[in-house]
């Protein structure tokens, strides 16, 4: 027997849609955060940056990692209806995160339109918001799938306006590794990013790239170009070798500095508890980074050890392969770069 014969609380209940009114959330009132967005559907970076940097980056700038839809509504039930052009679906990585959305009212997570194990290229499930009365609305994006297109059905006769805009509404900007992108938190809202934006109120970018950040000085530029509140860089798991590391590192970071003199600009190591003597190396070199940084009187800069991040909370129970944060590490990693972004942002 399947799991959801013998408990039903596992069935994916196919909405009824018939009576539902149905918007695109590329139109107002609706705001889609965190992706660009053409005839071909969602992306995160100018195609022409993607491919300059590498094929991995080409390819998965089409992952919606970071990607929000905001508005506010009274409809105690929503039926999102999701097109979409590459599924990832991997083993160690809970297919909710990977390709599923979830929702928050006011801030609190209410549930997590889920896909079917069987997903291809899209499909439609339904939550209900459990209040009564207007709710600000966030549905997170997929962390490592592609949409084409996202619809959502509310009850005839409810009102959908447009949301508050973000206390901080020039986004963090996150450039890094699979950690950064989300792997492998088991809903979206999971990823450090996200809760740190639910935390502080602030609007971010999803630029993690999973195997594929290699801290080419391509991606700096278009970065330091950005319109950005402050900029966290994360790339130490993808760097080839600590050589590579240290050659690309302080460089990436003295890009971003020379267009942004007054960014902040936060440099973390990889999140490891038990680090090997590799490890220790590449924590030094992010380290150094920072110290040469404060050397040359930039009092805007940050570093935080990954090697304390994880220990917050459960220590090496924080990730699901020694390497990619469960939704515990990803809690423990907001909460270890929360405190360093608020003083950062002044709020």
């Amino acid at each position: 027997m399947r799991i959801e014969e013998i408990d039903k609380n596992f069935a994916i209940r196919v909405p009824d849609g018939s009576q539902a009114v149905f918007f695109d959330v590329s139109e107002p009132p609706f705001t889609v955060h965190g992706l660009m967005r053409d005839e071909g559907g969602y992306y995160r970076i100018p195609y022409d940056v993607a491919e300059a940097a590498n094929e991995g980056v080409k390819a998965l700038n089409l992952n919606t990692a970071g990607g929000r839809v905001r508005f506010c509504t009274d409809a105690e039930r929503i039926i999102l209806r999701a097109g979409m052009r590459c599924v990832s679906k991997m083993q160690h990585f809970a297919l909710t995160g990977s390709s599923g959305f979830d929702l928050y009212a006011d801030g609190a997570y209410i549930g997590t339109f889920a896909p079917p194990v069987e997903l291809e290229d899209g499909f439609s499930a339904e939550l209900f918001t459990g209040g009564e009365g207007m709710r600000e609305i966030t549905i997170n994006f997929p962390l490592y799938s592609g949409v084409t297109r996202l619809e959502l059905g509310f009850p005839a006769g409810s009102r959908i306006e447009k949301a508050a805009p973000y206390r901080i509404q020039a986004p963090a900007v996150y450039y890094g590794s699979s950690i950064t992108q989300g792997g492998c938190a088991s809903r979206p809202g999971n990823a450090y990013q996200n809760t740190l934006s639910r935390l502080l109120c602030c609007d971010h970018i999803n630029l993690g790239f999973s195997g594929s950040a290699l801290g080419e000085q391509s991606m700096a530029e278009y970065i330091a170009d950005l319109n950005m509140s402050a900029f966290v860089l994360d790339y130490d798991h993808n760097a080839p070798t600590p050589d590579h590391l240290e050659a690309t590192h302080f460089a990436f970071y003295r890009t971003i500095r020379e267009k942004n003199p007054s960014l902040p600009v936060i440099l973390l190591s990889r999140p490891q508890p038990n680090p090997n003597k590799e490890e220790l190396l590449r924590r030094d070199i992010v380290k150094k980074s920072y110290e040469t940084a404060v050397e040359n009187g930039d009092e805007n800069v940050y570093f935080i050890d990954g090697t304390e991040m994880l220990r917050i909370f459960g220590g090496d129970s924080g990730t699901v392969d020694n390497c990619h944060p469960n939704d515990l590490g990803f809690y423990c990693m907001a909460k270890a770069i929360e405190p360093v972004l608020k003083a950062a942002l002044k709020v």
